[in-house]
């Protein structure tokens, strides 16, 4: 199920979702509960999944866990009938290029680069980075993950010379609401393709045919996917709960966590109960008491649904 560069299935996906990592009491890969989130999401939610975003703890893993984990998101992808991609976040330039080149021997032709962030890239720096991923992997494709633990934000500006040189750069995922900034980054479109979570969403899709990230949504898919179908009444009024749940995760995490993972953890976790919070160390993720503080604050209808009828 390799995916072409000119395949429109990957650059014009309704929903784009992160498959997290499971990990057990001795902080080993849980491939099975893995296996079984990817078929989750494919299954109530959207076929196109990502692993290793900010979310996925591709910062955390070990080369070994790396390996182990995309060779089953690549067979459980297969299984599932889904479009994967791969996140790529090193400090280390020459570590992703390695990364990339191990995930084409297994099949995976779509990327999710994040720029190293142990300083924040200068224009010439972004260019090269560009041109030793886009450039040297020119049958794969590649998304952007804009957001500030890199420690710069790109712009149009950028975006525009990137998308000239790179025709296999294709999309942005990004998480802002501020309607300056998606304005700005929407005169690209339609030469590439934006994943927005909520909130920015629910105002860019006023005017654009955007992709959602979703995010906080992912706690109910049967609404997530009514959130894309409906008006922008519709979600507006939805944005109104979102704001809640994201509230009560601020309040909840109070300085105790404040890695991505925590959150998605807690998200899916609504949907498997089974599934574990823990993050790799140093990094801290949600307590049991947590989890069932944030879910009795759900507002009403986004709580746990009653499994499907055979």
């Amino acid at each position: 199920m390799t995916s072409s560069p000119s395949s429109p299935a990957d650059s014009s996906a309704a929903i784009l979702a992160t498959a997290v990592v499971p990990w057990t009491e001795g902080f080993e890969f849980d491939e099975p509960v893995f296996r079984r989130q990817v078929h989750t999401i494919a299954r109530n939610l959207t076929r196109h999944i990502y692993v290793f975003g900010t979310a996925g703890e591709g910062y955390a893993v070990s080369e070994r866990q790396f390996d182990q984990i995309t060779m089953a998101f690549w067979s459980a992808s297969q299984e599932a009938g889904v479009t994967p991609m791969v996140g790529l976040i090193s400090l280390s330039l020459p570590a992703i290029v390695d990364r990339i080149e191990r995930c084409r021997a297994l099949g995976f032709r779509l990327f999710q680069l994040s720029l190293p962030s142990w300083g924040a890239l200068n224009d010439r720096e972004v260019d090269v980075f560009f041109v030793e991923t886009c450039g040297r992997f020119r049958d794969c494709q590649f998304h952007h993950y804009n957001l500030l633990r890199t420690k710069r934000l790109l712009t149009s500006v950028e975006y525009r010379r990137l998308a000239a040189a790179h025709p296999n750069f294709i999309a942005v995922k990004n998480s802002t609401s501020d309607p300056a900034i998606l304005a700005d980054l929407l005169s690209l479109t339609p030469r590439l393709r934006f994943y927005i979570t909520e909130m920015g969403y629910a105002i860019a899709r006023r005017t654009h045919d955007v992709g959602f990230l979703i995010s906080l949504a992912s706690v109910n898919p049967a609404r997530a996917k009514a959130f894309v179908a409906g008006d922008d009444a519709r979600r507006a009024a939805d944005v109104a709960d979102f704001s809640v749940m994201g509230a009560k995760l601020r309040e909840l995490s109070a300085g105790r966590y404040h890695i991505d993972g925590a959150y998605d953890k807690m998200l899916f976790r609504v949907s498997d109960p089974t599934f574990p919070l823990r993050l790799l160390p140093p990094y801290a993720g949600a307590s049991e008491e947590d989890f069932a503080r944030f879910v009795a604050a759900l507002p009403a209808g986004w709580g746990p649904q009653p499994p499907a009828t055979p």
